[in-house]
């Protein structure tokens, strides 16, 4: 089937880009300890897939408050933007582009990341999810969300500040821009949803209360780096987590007209990727097309073939691949010349570990040369 539509220049924002297979996050939960420190590990790791068009980094939380795993990297101290510097110039040695994707768990977290044990989010209504933990014998294992703590009102702002600042730290460290997480259950995703959200102030009841969060912390952060580096990751059908909402695409699309006055990059949607997995109507992908002008990137259990159509019918500007980038380093090139691919080894390397499973799969010989 025709799949050159995957292999034609873009321009994102002011980020160009040669071809349509994107990087998608993948939480790999492989930072030096304490700290939370990006490592050479993990710059080797994004340096071999730089030939994707664009690398949109693994989860990265802007404060202690927005971490929900264990080993996952933040972007919040000297050390953490140190250790990013590392990756980004092994990228870009590479002819590569890579973005920070920023977040903030909120209520998908543990007692153990929190000095009085609550995470926050916009109401005490606990997830019923749970996440990966790493406990004193080194063993990591899935352990259930508490009910968290509702933040009040003065801190909804400190924490939009947060994101601010982590834009800034994020282009310190060389980043090309930045993808905010507002996605798959986090903070902005469960202020936007009724099923996580019923406070009775600005933020909550009304749909343009409940966007008003998402707005004010891509607002803070595109006056910090500028609309053209912004992008931001939204997940209108995934409902797991405690997130189903009937309102939710007409919140969603009301957030892509605000972001189309705001001149944001791209708007990348989170897709579901098991098998049965909820299919996105055409219509909605057309309403978007009708709220937002930018760049549309899609991420979910997408083949060459099927990524290439959605861009060939204008419905989609970039396919983000997550697991195939894992086991195939070199998957553009795959794509490009139809050969083919591998699969992940070992399903138990996905989290936390070495260079195993991570940086040890190799690209593909032809057997010709």
């Amino acid at each position: 089937m025709k799949t050159s539509a995957l292999f034609t220049p873009h321009q994102i924002g002011s980020t160009g880009i040669t071809n349509r297979v994107l990087m998608a996050p993948m939480t790999r939960s492989r930072t030096a300890q304490p700290g939370d420190i990006p490592t050479e590990l993990m710059a080797d790791y994004y340096a071999q897939r730089a030939g994707a068009g664009l690398i949109i980094s693994e989860a990265t939380q802007i404060s202690a408050q927005g971490k929900g795993y264990s080993f996952t990297p933040g972007i919040y101290t000297k050390e953490q933007i140190s250790g990013w510097k590392k990756v980004t110039r092994k990228v870009h040695a590479a002819q590569g582009k890579i973005f920070s994707q920023l977040w903030h768990v909120g209520r998908m977290s543990h007692a153990v990341f929190h000095e009085d044990g609550l995470p926050v989010a916009p109401s005490a209504i606990a997830p019923d999810a749970q996440v990966w933990i790493v406990g004193e014998d080194s063993e990591g294992t899935m352990l259930d969300c508490p009910t968290p703590r509702e933040l009040r009102h003065a801190e909804i702002k400190s924490i939009v500040e947060d994101y601010q600042q982590a834009a800034k730290n994020a282009m310190l460290a060389g980043f090309d821009g930045i993808e905010i997480h507002g996605g798959n259950g986090y903070l902005i995703d469960q202020f936007l949803r009724r099923s996580s959200n019923h406070r009775d102030d600005e933020f909550g009841g009304s749909i343009d209360n409940r966007i008003r969060f998402a707005i004010d912390v891509v607002e803070a952060i595109c006056t910090e780096i500028g609309a053209d580096k912004v992008g931001i990751r939204l997940a209108p059908f995934i409902t797991q987590r405690g997130m189903q909402d009937e309102e939710t695409t007409d919140a969603i699309l009301a957030v892509a007209r605000k972001l189309k006055q705001l001149g944001v990059a791209y708007i990348h949607l989170s897709e579901a990727d098991w098998d049965d997995a909820p299919v996105v109507p055409d219509q909605f992908r057309h309403d978007l097309r009708a709220a937002f002008d930018g760049t549309i990137i899609v991420a979910g259990n997408y083949t060459a073939e099927s990524g290439a159509k959605l861009i060939e019918e204008g419905l989609a500007d970039g396919i983000a691949f997550g697991r195939k980038f894992i086991a195939n380093p070199d998957l553009p090139e795959r794509f490009a010349n139809n050969w083919p691919l591998d699969d992940i080894s070992d399903t138990g390397t996905l989290f936390g570990g070495n260079e195993e499973g991570y940086t040890d799969y190799t690209n593909y010989t032809p057997a010709n040369v």
